[in-house]
Formats: C-alpha cells, structure tokens, sequence
C-alpha cells in the first residue's frame, strides 16, 4: 500500500519531476493530485502515448485521470487509497515525461 507523502516530500519530488522542462512544460501542484497538459502533433500520436502509458499504469497497478480532445491530453495524478500524493504519482509522471512527444 502507499503512503501519504509529506509536503516537503512533494515540493521535493515536484521538483525533481520538473527539472529541466521549461515552464510551459511543467507539473503543477493543484489540491492533492499534480496535473500536467501534454501536447502532440495530432491525435493519433496523443493516442498512441496514452496506449503506451496505460501499459505502464497497469504495470504500477496506478492509473491516471485523464482527458483527451484531438492532440491535447490532459492529466492528473493523484493516490485515491491514501488521499493525496504518493510515490506512485511521482513515478507514473516520470514514466510519462519519459514517452513525451
């Protein structure tokens, strides 16, 4: 089961997870979930991350809200079972960042 992360614990993770991505780019801290808007070329490479995310969602036994119009994919990130963030936020969003278009 995960664990409720502290605040510093996120401002952390928040930060690493941001690290070198410009500021349009970024991750954002909104309530207890972080949330970001990835932007493709066109709708079927938006579908094509989601395909390839999704498997690693199921590998983390953690899935993503999600929202897709077009080439536009909306996601936030959040650990129902604890209420807040967890660790498995902070490790799908890297696995995300690391398909980006």
């Amino acid at each position: 089961m995960s664990t409720l992360l502290t605040r510093e614990q996120i401002q952390d993770n928040l930060e690493t997870l941001n690290e070198g991505l410009e500021e349009n780019e970024r991750w954002a801290l909104s309530d207890n979930a972080i949330e970001k808007t990835f932007t493709f070329k066109s709708f079927i490479r938006a579908f094509g991350w989601m395909s390839q995310i999704a498997i690693w969602a199921e590998k983390l036994k953690h899935h993503p809200e999600w929202f897709n119009v077009y080439n536009r994919v909306e996601v936030k990130l959040t650990t129902h079972d604890v209420g807040g963030l967890s660790e498995l936020d902070f490790k799908l969003a890297t696995k995300m960042e690391s398909f980006k278009p």
